[in-house]
């Protein structure tokens, strides 16, 4: 049998090698080979998609031994909840080399860390090995920390450290939870799935373990309050690269929610569930009024992603409440779907903030105005990708966002006050779009340029997904709600 998950893995990474032996070479094909690879990348996505999972388990599975010893192996695996994440990983990193590709300062060692974190972020994805999910975790921290440091805005240094530490000390809780689950099992192993299957642990240690958990990947999504190196992470960051940390390293925070959280720790979860609730209402809230408090469009951005990751939030403890398997399968179908088009969405939004600076030199909305006119193209996606965000029937966030308000009105209707946050975020968008696109013109800016060819080959594909996955979802949902309606009960 052809290794798709592997190849899909270590392409990346295989390009990467390439760019190193190749030495000195121009940007031109620095960035060729990125592309190249990605979509290859992609083709070998599709191509998985095209053979569907099975309904119980995991499909594609891989297996080699690793350090038999201490029952540790290669073991990576899709289903229902990772297989959208991988799609959109490979969507997004092949829109972000496209989009990179004027990047002329030292561009082989950046499409070499860019491939080095699409690999990292696949194997996240896929492993069904606990030390190889940490191994991709913590690799992908070392590439994102030298795209910010190296290519960001002003204040990069202080940004790329600040996200460095914090997730890096965040992902200390994790491995201590990891050694706890090994010694719990019996054999000791550390196949995620046996992990699953059986929950080692129980009582007091089962706690502590869900605890540590569910620190680490609280700093990694994140919540409310261990956030605070989000914005400044967006801000200081290169266009691709919030749109990566947006749109594909956040959601190793929710899918870990998910993934040992919820399905390794089930009972603990259950137990702590109310806590884990508020922690998502008050993130959702506190990241839409945080986000209409500011007038740089990118940090209101990066605070719109602490909102809509605190639905996530909200979704996952719901499902860990759930008396009917229905309304768990609602719940988690909710989730993965805003986690897809959260990617998707914000991925956009982070693209056309970068092509306004590019522009411009600045991300004041308030020194805009008018630029309906001017740059037209520019202007309808933002205005699209802004709806979409906040929640327009019709565009992508709407059926994630319905099922879990909806999940959550038939299992807890008091944290339906977690609705607030469309509101707000409704409201953040539509100052931002009258700040920046209507009103006079402004002139220091009629002679700036609508989208490039290549700015439109970036951001027409998620366009169209956004309008499609709000028209019709099924065709990522029938996968997910796969996967969904055989767990928990």
């Amino acid at each position: 049998m052809f290794p798709m998950l592997s190849t899909l893995i270590f392409l990346p990474l295989a390009g990467a090698l390439l760019l190193l032996l190749f030495g000195k070479i121009s940007p031109q094909i620095s960035h060729l080979v990125g592309i190249i690879t990605s979509a290859l990348t992609l083709v070998v996505v599709l191509w998985m998609w095209s053979l569907g999972i099975n309904d119980i388990g995991f499909s594609h599975v891989e297996q080699y031994d690793w350090m038999p010893a201490i029952g540790a192996a290669y073991r990576v695996g899709v289903d229902g909840i990772s297989l959208p994440l991988v799609l959109l990983t490979a969507v997004l990193f092949l829109l972000s080399f496209i989009f990179s590709a004027n990047i002329k300062k030292q561009s082989r060692s950046y499409v070499i860390l860019m491939l080095l974190l699409e690999t990292a972020a696949m194997g996240t994805f896929t492993a069904l090995d606990a030390i190889l999910f940490y191994v991709f975790f913590e690799v992908s921290l070392v590439s994102m920390y030298f795209m910010i440091a190296g290519w960001g805005h002003e204040d990069r240094q202080r940004a790329a450290i600040m996200f460095f530490i914090y997730t890096l000390l965040g992902s200390l809780p994790l491995l201590l939870a990891i050694l706890g689950m090994y010694l719990g099992s019996d054999p000791h192993t550390f196949d995620m799935r046996v992990w699953i299957a059986e929950s080692p642990l129980s009582g007091f240690a089962a706690m502590l373990a869900f605890i540590a958990m569910l620190f680490t990947f609280a700093v990694k999504i994140p919540a409310f309050p261990l956030h605070t190196w989000l914005p400044a992470a967006h801000v200081q960051a290169p266009a691709a690269g919030s749109v990566i940390l947006a749109g594909v390293m956040l959601k190793f925070g929710t899918y870990g929610l998910i993934r040992f959280s919820l399905q390794m720790t089930p009972e603990a979860f259950r137990e702590a569930a109310t806590v884990v609730l508020v922690i998502g209402v008050f993130s959702a809230i506190y990241g839409a009024f945080a986000g209409l408090a500011q007038t740089d469009l990118k940090r209101m951005i990066a605070y719109t992603s602490v909102n809509h990751m605190g639905y996530v939030i909200v979704a996952v403890a719901i499902a860990a409440m759930a008396i009917e398997p229905s309304t768990y399968a609602i719940a988690l179908d909710g989730a993965v779907l805003q986690m897809v088009s959260h990617g998707l969405v914000t991925g956009a939004l982070f693209f056309l903030v970068g092509m306004l600076q590019d522009r411009a030199h600045t991300r004041d909305m308030h020194k805009f105005g008018g630029l309906l006119k001017t740059v037209p193209i520019l202007a309808w996606f933002f205005i699209i990708a802004s709806f979409a965000s906040l929640g327009l029937p019709g565009l992508a966030h709407f059926p994630a966002e319905f099922q879990i308000f909806l999940a959550t009105l038939e299992v807890k209707p008091l944290a339906s006050i977690v609705i607030l946050g469309i509101v707000i975020t409704a409201a953040l968008y539509l100052k931002a779009i009258a700040a920046v696109f209507l009103g006079s013109e402004n002139k220091q800016w009629q002679s700036m340029q609508d989208l490039s060819p290549r700015e439109l080959l970036t951001l027409g594909p998620l366009i169209i997904f956004i309008i499609v996955l709000g028209v019709a979802p099924s065709f990522i949902l029938d996968v997910i709600h796969q996967t969904t309606v055989t767990l928990g009960f």
